[in-house]
């Protein structure tokens, strides 16, 4: 596969059956789902680095089944636009669609005409199992202080345990008492943040928190066979990735219930070369109250999943780091700043502003008003309090403020829809919360942009800035929380489809025919992301390039994406300590339509190649979320199509069982948060389900017919 990938990226062709595969016939490289939207998008260069290019597409157009060259599929090509150019990528483009082709199997896109052919790709309900598995698998070699084992990580990305050495992560100190032993603590495990290898709090728990949103909205898309240490032990991979995150997140909360802000540390390739000593930040608000948002949902979590112990661990520490930043609301401490005495601890900025610790204090609120909404004594008063700081003040989350719904709010936007759907929320907040959302999402940028057809792509962003794909992730995470909460269900398809071109985009429907996936090539890629900013995946280290260097990078991770307000240092173009400031690296990103504004180059400074290809944790848990919607088996099957609007169900929770009544008959499944069935039957219309369930705890219950599909929480006393 490395040796074809290299002839493809060396020779942009290649010869197979007589066809010739070209670079302007666009597909997602892993393919598409056996119901979903299927568009083969044909590219004509007119604007860009490639401007000089063309290319003018046949007029009959065919899907060919790979194994045996048939044509199983004809059609002709479509005209996006009336022919006409796209500012945003600098193209014009037609479309080629086969979504009513349904049979599983391997199949290309033919131009019959000029015996031209797309890459090859799947369809099939599983096509994206593979790729989200190693999507996940990436916080496995993002571990600090964890082994990478070959058995699991592979011979080419094996490596001891990280940061473990003297006055390191376990004897880390604080940043301005290096030599003072008395502040050392442990403050090992936790995840590389990105590109550097910090563990930076604030985000972190953001990482934890959408591991766990993840979880909850598709408990079926998770298995525990990931190729992994802790694979085959019973416990979904992605929650033992979420409990390495979680318990770096309890070693740094204080007795008083303040979280310490960043922990800086030593950089080399690989990780366990670096021998630097580990330092650790000050305490503050921002991370404080975004810890107690991710312990809160963890506690309910663990909970479900029959942990308690752990469970009540994190629901004393969410209200610990909840009293403390109540009653601390704006200690600021920035890294790296020689305001507060920490230049060179930390490298991005992990403070915040005043909304955004305001929109922190509101998700923590949403989540352990969630917690204590039990009918238990000592949670009344907690409950009442978070009840009241919510609906007092969720008018002012920008949502609400502006009605405008955008992806860079897109988990404020969120947490809001989350609470609506919770039980004893007032039926007035929960409708405004709703209904505002509803409005926001039929806007230009959003529903708009999908049946006025304003992106050629299939996958609009107004804005294109640094970690854009993370962005584009976001976006379709707008579009399947507006199924999930059953906004308006005559749009959920609708929704569902969009979500799913946010996929296809990162897997390569874009103008550079570019999966933006490291190293896939073995699952099913064939031109993707070769490189990326990483200290580990470096420039000039054996771990630098798929196609020119022994290892290349490990596969799965998500790098930035195009970025029109990249640039190179300010020494450049001269004065840079005699490092080399390529211009025509700089020109091939800067000033190009913004869809084309992305190199695959991992050149640090002066080149400053983070701007556009470095990694993020924080767009790889988007990318995870998003994609979990649509792998085989998912719950994310609930909001594909129309659910029951008519379904009622009490009482809830319940002892013995519950009844459930619609208005036509029904299957159903009852499954514990592993995703085992507990129970499953027939009703006509009504009937009592939920008795075979004796232990306390939160259940799922599928609900579907050959039309219809919903799925419910149940909670047994």
């Amino acid at each position: 596969m490395r040796v074809l990938a290299t002839l493809i990226f060396l020779l942009m062709t290649v010869i197979t059956n007589g066809q010739t595969v070209s670079k302007y016939i666009i597909v997602d490289q892993f393919g598409y789902r056996t119901n979903s939207e299927k568009i083969a998008v044909v590219r004509d260069p007119l604007t860009g680095f490639d401007a000089s290019e063309s290319f003018a597409p046949g007029f009959n157009y065919a899907l060919v089944d790979a194994t045996t060259d048939t044509q199983v599929f004809t059609g002709n090509v479509v005209p996006w636009n009336s022919g006409n150019e796209d500012d945003s990528s600098g193209d014009r483009a037609w479309w080629f669609d086969f979504s009513s082709y349904q049979t599983p199997g391997t199949y290309y896109v033919l131009d019959i005409n000029q015996n031209l052919r797309s890459y090859e790709f799947s369809i099939a309900d599983d096509v994206y199992e593979e790729v989200l598995k190693h999507a996940v698998r990436t916080f496995f070699y993002q571990r600090a202080g964890y082994e990478k084992n070959a058995t699991y990580a592979g011979n080419d990305w094996a490596d001891s345990a990280s940061h473990l050495g003297n006055l390191q992560d376990t004897e880390c100190r604080k940043w301005d008492s290096p030599n003072d032993a008395s502040t050392e603590k442990d403050l090992s495990g936790g995840w590389y943040d990105a590109g550097d290898y910090n563990k930076y709090t604030h985000w972190t728990a953001n990482y934890v928190f959408d591991l766990l949103k993840a979880y909850i909205e598709n408990p079926n898309a998770w298995s525990d066979d990931y190729d992994l240490p802790y694979s085959n032990n019973g416990t979904p991979d992605i929650i033992d990735e979420i409990i390495w995150g979680m318990d770096h997140l309890l070693r740094l909360q204080e007795t008083n219930g303040s979280m310490i802000s960043i922990v800086d540390l030593d950089h080399a390739s690989p990780p366990s070369s670096a021998t630097g000593q580990s330092l650790y930040g000050g305490v503050n608000t921002t991370a404080t109250l975004s810890s107690a948002g991710a312990f809160a949902l963890g506690s309910k979590v663990f909970e479900g999943l029959g942990m308690s112990a752990y469970a009540n661990t994190l629901r004393q520490s969410a209200l610990n780091a909840w009293n403390w930043a109540d009653t601390n609301p704006n200690v600021i401490w920035e890294n790296n700043s020689s305001s507060y005495s920490s230049v060179g601890i930390g490298a991005g900025q992990q403070e915040t502003d005043d909304y955004g610790r305001f929109a922190l204090k509101m998700r923590a609120a949403i989540h352990l008003y969630d917690l204590t909404n039990t009918n238990l004594p000592e949670d009344a008063s907690i409950n009442s309090t978070m009840k009241t700081f919510v609906e007092n003040n969720y008018q002012d989350i920008h949502l609400i403020l502006w009605n405008y719904a955008f992806p860079f709010e897109q988990g404020n936007q969120d947490n809001l829809l989350y609470y609506s759907s919770l039980e004893n929320v007032g039926a007035t907040v929960a409708n405004e919360i709703k209904t505002v959302y509803q409005n926001s999402m039929n806007s230009a940028s959003n529903f708009e942009a999908l049946t006025n057809e304003t992106d050629p792509y299939l996958a609009h962003l107004e804005d294109y800035v640094w970690g854009s794909n993370g962005i584009k992730s976001r976006k379709g995470l707008m579009f399947t929380n507006y199924a999930l909460h059953d906004i308006n269900s005559s749009n959920n398809t609708d929704a569902i489809r969009a979500a799913e071109r946010y996929i296809h985009y990162l897997h390569g429907v874009n103008p550079l025919n570019f999966c933006y996936l490291s190293n896939m090539y073995d699952y099913g890629a064939d031109h993707g992301v070769n490189e990326f900013y990483h200290t580990w995946f470096g420039d000039g280290t054996d771990w630098d390039n798929v196609l020119n260097d022994p290892y290349g990078p490990a596969p799965g991770f998500l790098t930035g994406g195009p970025n029109p307000s990249y640039n190179w240092d300010g020494c450049c173009p001269s004065d840079c300590s005699g490092l080399t400031c390529d211009a025509a690296r700089v020109a091939r990103i800067q000033g190009q339509p913004k869809q084309k504004a992305y190199d695959d180059f991992n050149t640090s400074w002066p080149m400053n190649s983070w701007e556009v290809t470095e990694n993020s944790n924080g767009y790889q848990v988007a990318y995870i979320r998003l994609l979990s919607h649509f792998v085989s088996g998912s719950s994310s099957l609930s909001i594909k199509d129309n659910v029951f609007n008519d379904v009622s169900f009490s009482p809830n929770p319940f002892t013995d069982s519950l009844t459930v009544q619609a208005s036509k008959p029904f299957n159903y499944i009852i499954y514990d948060l592993k995703g085992v069935v507990i129970e499953k039957g027939h009703c006509e219309q009504n009937c009592s389900i939920g008795k075979t369930i004796k232990t306390s705890g939160i259940y799922l219950a599928k609900l579907f017919n050959n039309q219809n599909i919903k799925t419910i929480k149940l909670i047994k006393k």
